[in-house]
């Protein structure tokens, strides 16, 4: 048995056999063959397993992710079946009796550069088409399976270096029990999506993709951050037990469901969840949401090969808003960049994404992508109570420019006659030391303060959250972090204006004493933690929490706040 440690990205316990998310080997040596036949019919039946598992792919894709998105694997069976791509190959194996996968590689190669080279966009895209079939093609050839996580029909603990956003959100909760992967933290957007969908991770454990292989029993802890690989049967037993005490514990916690956030002194706050896709509803209202405090609007621009139409946008938006029957909804204008990349929009690679062309700086410059998602947000905006944030604003020019835009689109939409929302709030994400510092100015131009805490701690503490060499510099209890946020708190109450918290912090149970001290309006977090946080608040009382946050704010280290909070809520 071995035992790794890692970093709790999501609660709870999982138990099952290991799928490595990894990509293969897929290594080869170029031989001389004596049976051209032979090769001939072993490339002939590769091509027809790779048909085969493709045809499933686009049938479960229809189902599950919808016809645009299963259209990439019908061009990739046309691919396949494409005679000015096989027959060079079959030629090759016969004339010059070199191996299917050397014949393969050499001729591939020759079209995905020979496309890649042309001035046509759509010729240039099929180079990415042939890339991946024929890499399909030498994994059967190989005798290698391709992972693939829409596949994946059993119960399984997913194993990776690292999952993307799209990979995550492919993930199937009914088979996928939980993943671990080498590299990530808290705030991870792989931590964070899985805290969407309620399975347990465990990130940042260094070496799970060494260690564990397709198929061993793993078990991974997210309460402690541990992961067990082919544990023994007591320690299962034991483990089982734990995930029986931790459903009672949640049971428990399910009982506030329907109750509002107050403290034991009276003071009511609000516990909104942050979600992805309008399907993140049912965990909103599964774990009793007061509203949504910040809905990411990036996953629809994700997995896809062209950007969301208006119309698509508009019954996402919709969807969320009727969804919460009249609560709140705060949706962020995208935030593309940083991790988060669009393969389709072809922007140059940066040496410093999150420092880079990103968010409101793209949408600023990129208008018709940023004009289109406003008018269908505007239009989706008489279906509930929507608001609108802006992410990464560092100066008021950025929020004038972004506001004006909003405003032309939205006379546009008054002028042929359709029907809006009398007041939308307009917001910005804090996100950024520049702008909580000046966030008294900020307060008398906008209607919230929503503080995006996972950025705001990289950029004050200069440590980049996915670097695990400095991992330890991602401090939310420092005493600079909490004057920050004390800032921003009281600026927004100066101009009567409410302040919430979108990031990880808003649902730390360590944060959250401080955080009510302070007087934070609207908690937002992952709709699994609201209940939690529900029942810790409710057993606070706000006036000893103001006498907690007016200390903290004048300690010197990380470790003093948090025996102090200790101290305080024992």
């Amino acid at each position: 048995m071995t035992f790794l440690q890692g970093i709790a990205a999501s609660n709870g316990i999982a138990i099952a056999k290991a799928y490595r998310l990894v990509e293969p080997d897929l290594a080869f040596d170029q031989k001389t063959i004596e049976n051209v036949s032979v090769e001939v019919e072993r490339y002939r039946q590769a091509i027809e397993k790779a048909k085969a598992e493709l045809e499933t792919i686009r049938d479960r894709a229809k189902v599950d992710l919808g016809p645009d998105k299963a259209a990439i694997f019908e061009a990739h069976l046309l691919v396949l079946s494409d005679p000015e791509l096989n027959t060079p190959i079959e030629d090759k194996i016969k004339t010059e009796k070199v191996n299917a996968e050397a014949a393969l590689k050499e001729t591939a190669d020759m079209f995905v550069m020979m496309f890649e080279q042309m001035d046509n966009e759509y010729m240039r895209e099929r180079a990415a088409d042939i890339r991946d079939v024929t890499k399909r093609v030498l994994a059967h050839l190989l005798g290698i399976q391709l992972p693939n996580p829409s596949m994946i029909a059993e119960e399984v603990i997913i194993v990776a270096e690292d999952l993307t956003p799209s990979d995550t959100a492919q993930l199937n909760r009914q088979f996928v029990k939980g993943f671990t992967t080498n590299i990530g933290g808290r705030t991870s957007h792989s931590a964070i999506m899985a805290r969407s969908l309620e399975i347990p991770a465990v990130v940042g454990t260094k070496t799970a993709v060494e260690e564990i292989d397709n198929g061993d029993l793993v078990i991974v802890d997210g309460l402690k951050g541990e992961v067990h690989i082919n544990p023994t049967p007591e320690l299962v037993e034991q483990y089982r037990q734990v995930h029986h005490d931790y459903e009672n514990q949640k049971a428990e916690w399910a009982k506030l469901v329907n109750e509002s956030t107050v403290s034991s002194d009276g003071h009511h706050v609000e516990l909104a969840a942050n979600i992805g896709t309008p399907n993140d509803l049912k965990g909103v209202v599964a774990n009793g949401g007061e509203g949504v405090g910040l809905y990411r609007t990036e996953f629809l621009y994700m997995g896809r090969d062209q950007l969301p139409t208006e119309e698509e946008q508009f019954e996402a938006y919709k969807a969320v808003l009727v969804g919460m029957a009249g609560k709140p909804v705060v949706v962020r204008t995208l935030d593309i960049g940083g991790d988060k990349e669009l393969p389709y929009l072809d922007l140059p690679k940066e040496m410093n994404p999150f420092l880079g062309f990103r968010a409101i700086r793209l949408c600023l410059e990129e208008q018709d992508i940023f004009r289109t998602q406003l008018r269908a947000l505007l239009r989706a905006s008489t279906f509930g109570n929507l608001k609108i944030m802006f992410p990464m604003i560092a100066t008021l020019d950025e929020f004038r420019a972004a506001k004006a835009v909003l405003e032309e689109e939205k006379q546009k939409l008054v002028s042929e006659g359709q029907k809006l929302a009398d007041k939308i709030e307009l917001g910005i994400m804090v996100e950024i030391p520049s702008t909580a510092i000046l966030a008294d100015q900020f307060a008398k131009e906008v209607d919230f303060f929503s503080i995006g805490t996972n950025d705001l701690i990289q950029y004050t503490m200069a440590a980049d959250r996915m670097n695990q060499r400095v991992s330890y510099l991602y401090q939310p209890y420092s005493p600079s972090i909490l004057r920050l946020v004390k800032m921003v708190i009281d600026a927004a109450h100066a101009e009567g204006k409410w302040a919430g918290m979108c990031g990880e912090m808003a649902g730390d149970e360590t944060a959250i004493p401080v955080l009510l001290g302070l007087g934070l309006d609207e908690f937002s977090m992952s709709a699994t933690s609201i209940l939690k946080a529900r029942s810790l608040i409710k057993n606070l009382n706000k006036s000893d929490m103001e006498k907690l946050a007016n200390e903290v704010l004048n300690m010197q280290t990380t470790s003093q706040v948090v025996d102090a909070v200790n101290a305080a809520i024992k």
